[in-house]
C-alpha cells in the first residue's frame, strides 16, 4: 500500500530542508516520534537512527502501537534541500520526503509512505501523511509570521 499527501508551505526550500534534514527536529513533524537520536554520521546515507516511540499526540494519528519503546530508521537516499528516505524497519515503513520550489518563495512537500503488511490499519496509515504535512505546515506557518 502506497499513500502520499502533498502541500505548499510558506517557506522557501532551504528553510523548510533546515528543519527536516536535522535529525533531531523529526519528532517535530513526524507523528509518533517523541524522540531521536542519529548515530555518528547523521543525516547520511545508511545512518541508522534510534527512535523513540510516543503515544499520539492530541489531535494527531497513532502511528506505532507500543508507546515509549524504540525502533530503528535506517536513512536511505538523500538529497540536501530536496529528498528524504528512511525505513522503519519495526514498521516494515518506506518513508519519502519530496521538497519542491514553488511560486512567492514556497515549498511544495510531498510525504509518502509505503507498506506492505498494513492493510488492517490502512486508514491510519492513510493519515500518517496528512499528519506530517501538516505539521511542517504548522512549523512554517509560525516562522513566517515571525
Amino acid at each position: 500500500m502506497k499513500v502520499q499527501a502533498s502541500r505548499v508551505l510558506l517557506a522557501p526550500p532551504a528553510d523548510v530542508w533546515a528543519l527536516v534534514g536535522e535529525p533531531y527536529h523529526l519528532p517535530d513533524w513526524w507523528p509518533s516520534y517523541t524522540g531521536v537520536v542519529p548515530d555518528r554520521r547523521g543525516l547520511a546515507e545508511g545512518a541508522r537512527w534510534r527512535v523513540v516511540r510516543g503515544g499520539p499526540r492530541p489531535g494527531t494519528v497513532g502511528f506505532i502501537n507500543r508507546p515509549g519503546g524504540e525502533a530503528t530508521i535506517v536513512i536511505g537516499r538523500v538529497a540536501p534541500g530536496r529528498l528524504l528516505e528512511w525505513r522503519d524497519l519495526a514498521q516494515a515503513v518506506d518513508v519519502r520526503v519530496v521538497l519542491d520550489p514553488a511560486a512567492n518563495r514556497r515549498t511544495e512537500v510531498t510525504v509518502e509512505i509505503e507498506a506492505s503488511r498494513w492493510r488492517i490499519v490502512a486508514e491510519s496509515l492513510r493519515r500518517l501523511p496528512r499528519e506530517a504535512v501538516s505539521r511542517l505546515y504548522d512549523l512554517c506557518q509560525t516562522a513566517a509570521e515571525l
